[in-house]
């Protein structure tokens, strides 16, 4: 597996940079807020999922792995439809925020992977 550092580092810029955006656009606060909560707490639990074995000897972690990844992504949308019911424009805000920097830590994962060396 490839280093995930360049990907988070990647991501967690574009959630750093988007707060003098929000600020100089009049934004919301609470929505870039919201959005670097969410990144910050998934990219932590992505961090405690990725130190446990996977492969085929390790069949119970492997699952464990798999089943706390797509808990992850589960958990950031029950998040933000939950604040969407009460406050749509901060949801939009953090949604688009945290879908920006999640798609550039995965397009940057991908190529990584795929650039790798063989095995």
């Amino acid at each position: 597996m490839p280093s995930q550092l360049v990907p988070l580092a990647a991501g967690s810029f574009v959630i750093i940079l988007a707060l003098p955006v929000f600020a100089v656009a009049g934004w919301r606060l609470a929505g870039w807020l919201l959005a670097a909560t969410l990144w910050a707490a998934s990219q932590t639990f992505g961090l405690l999922l990725s130190r446990l074995r996977v492969g085929a000897g390790d069949l119970g972690s492997s699952g464990v792995m798999a089943f706390g990844m797509m808990f992850r992504a589960i958990a950031v949308m029950v998040v933000v439809l939950a604040v969407a019911v009460s406050e749509p424009n901060l949801a939009l805000g953090a949604a688009l925020l945290y879908a920006l920097a999640y798609t550039l830590e995965l397009g940057l994962s991908v190529v990584a992977y795929f650039s790798g060396p063989a095995s």
